[in-house]
């Protein structure tokens, strides 16, 4: 497979792994809750590279569905550069804008891709999907890159969307009307391949039913013809046809029909072959609507008036926010995401989206949940000041409700929760020595129990009193921790703190402390690893 290579590529493959943990500070008066959790509809407000790491411990491969809409790199963004990477060429890259007169604005946005993705691929569960919006200034550079790091064969499709409904008299070339939607999946069914994504079906309209009708009133309903030759050639499938009319005919050339003749003959005498008013057509299937009441299956072309364009997203946001102007372009509309995520989620799915923007994924969420009564969750990741202003905002009222809106569900409101948080300090081990920025307990213990086991954490299996953490299949963990360097000082796992454990459940036990008073023979009499903070904390050997 052939790979892509571009400055300072080398410096970024593996720096989501150098990454820090960081806090998650919730912030209870900007959330729509009435507790806080990170089980919640999730807005973090954050750079999305350590915000994406820090959602590792509670969502590494539990996210359904990913739809991204980065920068276009159109060179009239105004973005900036910022990861810290530790090379001498890229720290001279911070900072400074991103414009057209960059010759090296190319690199910059494959460097910030890069280790987004490979983020975002261990969030995706195993049969999870990403959607990616962009356009021609980095969508070849894009595809080459997620061959890379999802691989080429999980490749599914290059969406055409028609993002404007009238065209540029202006254009110096052609009028661009379209974007891509860049789709793959962390796993894809196909060959060996048995597990992985599988898309649903799309809701029929009426005007494609309405392309069935009964011209020789067929007990069975509704039909339309199909082809009933393939391009596909095989021997045994060309043959002669003698139509009722007496007219013989013959596949096209280069194709053939697409059974046997003696299934053929089987088609004819149930009725499942049309051969026209006269008898004297070209045989073809009769495909009945009841086969295909189920849905449609999606093409690659989507078209402004099935998922809409970029003026009606404007038209959303004003309607939202009639008082304010708003920064955004080129914002997505609902019917969009809508469309993405019917086809990509079951009801009780998560989806994440770390360029938030104007909030559109959350919406189409509410929408949704509220039509179909399901149990979808959004997590948005936005690291502009607007992320409380206008992304937050707009879940706000979307959830309680616009009075203004022409739409009679955003009048009302769609109702729903969300918790927000902040990005808080990293967490790091060395700060414990010395009592400087010392994390929460929930904090510290969401990065040993996911460092130490590599698997989600819940804080709500939290026991402070007996300092238990969770568990696994062979472990539990207990963390004896404060936020204070003079507790840290004076506590430590004692004898009393050995003997006062829940009742041993047959599982090894880990025990996080700042020192420890017991002897080795206790700790083994009781089934105990002791692990000092901060120094112990390692993955387990699986």
């Amino acid at each position: 497979m052939p790979i892509l290579n571009f400055k300072g590529k080398t410096f970024v493959q593996n720096h989501h792994l150098a990454v820090k943990y960081h806090q998650l500070v919730p912030k209870k008066d900007l959330s729509i809750t009435d507790k806080v959790s990170l089980h919640d509809n999730l807005i973090i407000q954050g750079d999305n590279l350590k915000a994406l790491k820090a959602l590792l411990p509670t969502y590494a491969g539990k996210i359904k569905c990913i739809y991204i809409d980065p920068p276009y790199n159109t060179g009239n963004e105004n973005w900036v550069y910022n990861d810290n990477v530790n090379s001498p060429m890229i720290k001279e890259w911070l900072g400074n804008v991103v414009d057209k007169e960059d010759l090296t604005r190319h690199d910059k946005w494959l460097c910030m891709m890069m280790p987004r993705l490979k983020l975002l691929r261990e969030l995706l569960s195993e049969d999870g999907v990403i959607f990616i919006s962009i356009d021609d200034n980095e969508q070849h550079r894009l595809r080459n890159l997620l061959d890379e790091i999802f691989g080429e064969q999980n490749f599914i499709q290059n969406i055409i969307w028609q993002k404007k409904y009238s065209p540029q008299n202006d254009a110096k070339y052609f009028s661009d009307m379209h974007d891509f939607i860049v789709c793959y999946a962390k796993n894809k069914i196909d060959g060996e391949q048995k597990f992985g994504w599988e898309r649903n079906l799309l809701e029929r309209t009426s005007e494609m039913n309405e392309r069935y009708s009964n011209p020789d009133n067929d007990k069975r309903g509704d039909w339309k013809s199909a082809d009933f030759s393939v391009k596909t050639y095989s021997k045994d499938y060309d043959y002669e046809i003698t139509l009722p009319s007496g007219r013989v005919v013959n596949p096209p050339q280069g194709r053939s029909w697409n059974t046997s003749k003696e299934n053929f003959q089987k088609l004819v005498e149930d009725n499942r072959i049309w051969f026209g008013d006269s008898g004297n057509n070209v045989p073809s299937v009769k495909k009945f609507l009841t086969e295909v009441k189920n849905g449609a299956v999606p093409i690659s072309i989507w078209g402004y008036k099935e998922v809409g364009h970029n003026q009606e997203s404007k038209q959303e946001l004003k309607e939202i926010f009639s008082e304010i102007q708003l920064p955004f372009d080129t914002p997505k509309p609902v019917r969009l995401l809508q469309r993405i995520i019917k086809l990509s989620t079951s009801s009780n799915d998560i989806i994440l989206d770390s360029f938030a923007g104007s909030g559109t994924t959350a919406h189409a969420v509410l929408e949704l949940n509220k039509e179909d009564g399901g149990n979808r969750k959004f997590i948005l990741v936005e690291q502009e000041d607007y992320a409380n202003t206008i992304t937050a905002e707009r879940v706000r009222r979307v959830i309680k409700g616009v009075k203004t809106a022409k739409s009679e569900l955003l009048r009302k409101g769609t109702g729903g929760t969300f918790s927000y948080f902040e990005l808080g300090g990293s967490i790091e081990m060395e700060s414990i020595l010395i009592g400087k920025s010392l994390p929460g307990y929930e904090e510290l213990a969401r990065y040993i129990f996911y460092t130490a086991t590599g698997q989600e954490f819940n804080e709500k299996k939290i026991n402070r009193k007996t300092n238990f953490i969770g568990e696994t299949e062979n472990y539990e963990l207990y963390m004896l921790y404060e936020p204070d360097i003079d507790w840290l000082k004076q506590n430590a796992l004692t004898l009393d703190g050995v003997r006062n454990f829940p009742k041993f459940k047959g599982k090894q036990r880990l025990v996080f402390a700042p020192a420890k008073y017991v002897d080795d023979y206790t700790l083994l009499e009781h089934r105990i690893d002791f692990c000092q903070l901060p120094y112990e904390i390692y993955r387990m050997q699986k």
